[in-house]
C-alpha cells in the first residue's frame, strides 16, 4: 500500500514574524556596514567609527520600529474596518451574502448545485470567516500585529547592525574594511539561507540575492568615502 502523500509548507502565520525579523536584520547589517565602511574609507579612527556605528544602530532600530508599526497598524485598521463591514452585511442581508459566495464558487468552475451546497455549509460553520477568506483574502488567524512587527524589527536591526560595528572596531587598522566586508557578506549569506529555508524556497537564490545587494551597497559607500577623503 503506498504511503500517504505529505506536503511540507511554511507554517501559516510565519510571515507575521519572519518578514520584519529578516528584513530588520538584513537592513541592520547592510546599512550599518555601509555606514562604517564609508566613514572608515575617509581615514576615521576607531573612536569615530564606534560612535558612528552605534548612532546608526540606535537610529536605524528606532526608524525600523516606527516605520513597521505605522505600516502594519494601517494594515490592521483596514482589516478591522473590512471585518466590521462584512459582519454588518451578514447581520443585515444574509441572503445576499450567501448568493455572493455561490457566485464566487460558480466563477471558479463549480456547478450551481455544488456551489450552493458548499456556500450553505460553510456559512453555517463559520459565516464571517468564510466571507473574509473568500471575498477579502483575510485570514483571521494572521491578523496584522503592529507592536509585534515593531519590536521584532527594532531588535533584529540592532542585532544585525552590531556585527559590522564590532568587526570594524576589532579588526586591525589596515584590514578594517576588508574584514568588515567579509564578515558582512558571510552573515548576510547565512541570513539569506535561513530565510530561504524557513520559507521552503531555494537557498542558493536567497543567499546570492542578499549577498549581491550587500556587496553593492558596501562598494558604493566605500567609493563615496574615498571620494570625500575627509579625515573626521
Amino acid at each position: 500500500m503506498p504511503a500517504p502523500h505529505r506536503e511540507i509548507h511554511a507554517p501559516i502565520g510565519t510571515g507575521g514574524w519572519l518578514r520584519p525579523f529578516v528584513l530588520g536584520a538584513e537592513d541592520g547589517i547592510v546599512s550599518t556596514a555601509g555606514l562604517v565602511i564609508g566613514v572608515a574609507a575617509t581615514g576615521a579612527g576607531a573612536t569615530t567609527l564606534t560612535t558612528v556605528g552605534l548612532a546608526g544602530l540606535v537610529s536605524g532600530a528606532l526608524s525600523m520600529a516606527a516605520g513597521e508599526y505605522v505600516s502594519v497598524a494601517a494594515q490592521r485598521d483596514t482589516e478591522r474596518s473590512d471585518i466590521a463591514l462584512e459582519q454588518w452585511e451578514l447581520d443585515h442581508d444574509a441572503d445576499q451574502e450567501l448568493e455572493e459566495l455561490v457566485a464566487i464558487y460558480r466563477a471558479r468552475g463549480v456547478t450551481e448545485g455544488v456551489a450552493r451546497q458548499v456556500a450553505t455549509e460553510l456559512t453555517e460553520h463559520d459565516a464571517l470567516g468564510t466571507h473574509l477568506r473568500e471575498e477579502l483574502a483575510i485570514d483571521s488567524r494572521i491578523i496584522a500585529r503592529p507592536w509585534q512587527a515593531a519590536w521584532l524589527s527594532a531588535v533584529s536591526f540592532a542585532v544585525g547592525a552590531a556585527l559590522p560595528v564590532v568587526a570594524i572596531v576589532a579588526a586591525p587598522t589596515r584590514l578594517r574594511i576588508t574584514i568588515t566586508m567579509a564578515v558582512t557578506l558571510v552573515v548576510l549569506g547565512g541570513a539569506g539561507a535561513l530565510a530561504a529555508r524557513a520559507g521552503h524556497s531555494r537557498i542558493r537564490q536567497g543567499v546570492l540575492r542578499v549577498a549581491a545587494g550587500g556587496a553593492l551597497a558596501m562598494a558604493v559607500t566605500w567609493s563615496v568615502g574615498r571620494l570625500l577623503g575627509v579625515t573626521l
